[in-house]
């Protein structure tokens, strides 16, 4: 990967964020960690939310955090394909991050972070599809938090934020059949604990096909 392609607008950030309050400084490093939790408890909020709908809203609210997860595997994965260098240690002409530096072979691109930003707003919007509102805004801000703080290249961000949505689409959209139709039946338990977690939703009996008439 090119690091110079963006190299001037991380500059431009990085010289940015050192005008800025501490205040601003401070709230940017807590939020480029803090927004995970804040996802994590969306992702507790739209499963209590689907419990009481129907067995495929409950199958995606439950594949959320999968999706996010397997988002993130993508983008470590392609880490150690490009092994791409830390901006606050090549661009040395830029201002010094605000965080501390990661080591060697924590490789910058993709950003991971952004990468489960954008896989978490995509999947939280597919099980809850007005909360984008919420988290794309969020994904957006922790992205780019992630370069104000002088850890990655504008470019990880920007490749990590639809790398993370891309891969948590297909994942949801591939496994809601089955995941849906695993619910029909967990609804249908005689086990309290796996009833609980499926919700009280409605239980979808499947329709049988090739059923003789007399």
């Amino acid at each position: 990967m090119d690091s110079s392609i963006t190299s001037g607008l991380y500059r431009d950030i990085t010289d940015f964020a050192h005008d800025m309050p501490s205040w601003v400084q401070h709230a940017a490093e807590l939020w480029t960690e803090a927004g995970l939790l804040l996802f994590g408890a969306l992702f507790v909020m739209a499963w209590w939310r689907a419990r009481g709908r129907s067995s495929r809203a409950i199958a995606v609210a439950v594949l959320a955090p999968l999706a996010t997860a397997a988002g993130y595997v993508v983008s470590e994965l392609l880490k150690t394909v490009f092994d791409e260098e830390r901006p606050c240690r090549t661009v040395t002409d830029a201002a010094a991050s605000l965080v501390a530096c990661p080591p060697t072979g924590d490789w910058s691109f993709p950003s991971n972070h952004a990468s489960i930003a954008g896989a978490a707003a995509v999947a939280l919007a597919m099980a809850w599809p007005r909360i984008w509102l919420l988290t794309v805004p969020m994904a957006l801000l922790m992205a780019f938090s992630r370069v104000f703080v002088g850890v990655h290249y504008p470019h990880d961000v920007m490749v990590g934020l639809v790398l993370g949505g891309v891969v948590a689409a297909v994942f949801t959209t591939v496994l809601t059949g089955p995941a849906g139709a695993l619910f029909t039946t967990v609804r249908t338990s005689g086990t309290g604990v796996v009833r609980w977690f499926a919700g009280p939703g409605p239980v979808e009996v499947p329709v049988r096909t090739g059923a003789r008439h007399g």
